[in-house]
């Protein structure tokens, strides 16, 4: 988030995010802060006079009377009512092939995960509490399909850039991997299906390993770039994560142990998409940072590809799992993203949050 303030500290614009440079029509950061300095050297007057109605907008809608919260709180409490209008405005834009709600970019968005658990808790019976069951678990069933979860390395991205939940923004965020634990928690102590419990047991893994001070406490991110190599000078967004077909081919170069006639690589390739010009769609990648590489996804069931190889969907976990730990030594390897090692109280407390969800209802 990025505000601008007057030298008395009053604001006068803001933005979430701009881009470093001027790109595909939209203005860099260096842009912004030239037309910001030349209004304020022209129009400063007229620059202040909307920064008081700001002010003023933002102070009214903020003001709070104590008394008067405190007698509305009995009156005001959630109800049926209040549960249906909040479903019918989610209803509206849950997407019904990928899960999820609204347009691209998609975020997991697990507040609303849980409002849609609550109301199918307290209205179990109707159409409404078993819809909104079927919109959360078919969100996080596609979810951890998706690229955005991360099926080397564990954890879940911040966000995809494309409604399948394909490619994703490869930053990693605490407060994602602490909401999502709790949420898919949440599916298996529903359901006690262990595609869930799966991965809950992933998030913590990703989390323990690579989010965890060795005192105590939970760092706050990783970076979504990297170096691409060693040697490289620039960093590119997923390096890390993302791989070509022809790597995948050289390191699962080897026979399946349940089926000595189909290669490893041939299974894994097909389980997750991997392309020999890579998977990632022109329009998920418009800085060209992607090209020839994969960002792996199951869109095929391991069903599915027990039928195709003709063996057991337990040996298809199996030979995945010997897969997916010969690619993890491999990435291992490579220049690792940046941490952000602030540890911030209220983040952690998402995460231990977490973690006594999944102790209570795991063990």
């Amino acid at each position: 988030m990025s505000v601008f303030l007057t030298p008395d500290l009053k604001p006068i614009g803001g933005g979430t995010y701009y881009p470093p440079e001027d790109a595909y029509g939209r203005p860099g950061f260096k842009t912004i802060l030239l037309h910001m300095a030349k209004r304020w050297k022209n129009d400063s007057n007229s620059m202040l006079e909307n920064s008081s109605k700001l002010m003023k907008i933002l102070n009214n809608t903020t003001a709070f009377d104590i008394q008067l919260g405190t007698e509305l709180s009995h009156i005001m409490k959630p109800n049926p009512k209040t549960w249906i209008t909040c479903y019918s405005q989610i209803q509206r834009i849950y997407d019904d092939e990928w899960g999820g709600f609204g347009m691209p970019p998609k975020f997991p968005q697990p507040s609303i995960l849980d409002f849609l658990f609550h109301v199918s808790h307290k209205m179990s019976k109707s159409s409404e509490g078993k819809n909104s069951l079927e919109m959360a678990l078919t969100t996080l069933q596609k979810m951890a399909m998706g690229g955005i979860h991360d099926h080397i390395g564990q954890g879940f991205a911040r966000y995809s850039t494309d409604e399948k939940w394909h490619v994703p923004h490869f930053e990693k965020m605490l407060y994602d991997q602490a909401q999502l634990a709790v949420s898919y928690t949440t599916a298996f102590q529903i359901t006690k299906h262990e595609q869930y419990s799966d991965v809950v047991h992933d998030i913590l893994q990703y989390v323990s390993r690579d989010l965890s001070h060795e005192q105590g406490g939970f760092y706050s991110a990783e970076d979504a770039d990297s170096l691409p190599t060693a040697d490289s000078t620039k960093k590119r967004e997923g390096a890390f994560c993302t791989w070509t077909q022809e790597e995948v081919k050289t390191l699962l170069d080897k026979p399946l142990d349940s089926k000595s006639d189909v290669n490893l690589s041939e299974l894994f390739c097909w389980h997750f998409s991997v392309l020999p010009n890579g998977n990632v769609r022109p329009d998920s990648d418009p800085h060209g940072e992607l090209l020839d590489q994969n960002v792996l996804i199951e869109f095929r069931s391991k069903e599915n590809t027990a039928k195709k190889f003709q063996i057991t969907v337990e040996n298809v976990e199996k030979e995945l799992r010997i897969a997916k730990n010969i690619l993890f030594e491999a990435r291992k390897k490579r220049p690792r993203p940046h941490l952000d090692n602030k540890i911030i109280t209220s983040w952690n407390g998402l995460m231990i949050t977490a973690y006594a969800r999944a102790a209570s209802a795991l063990n």
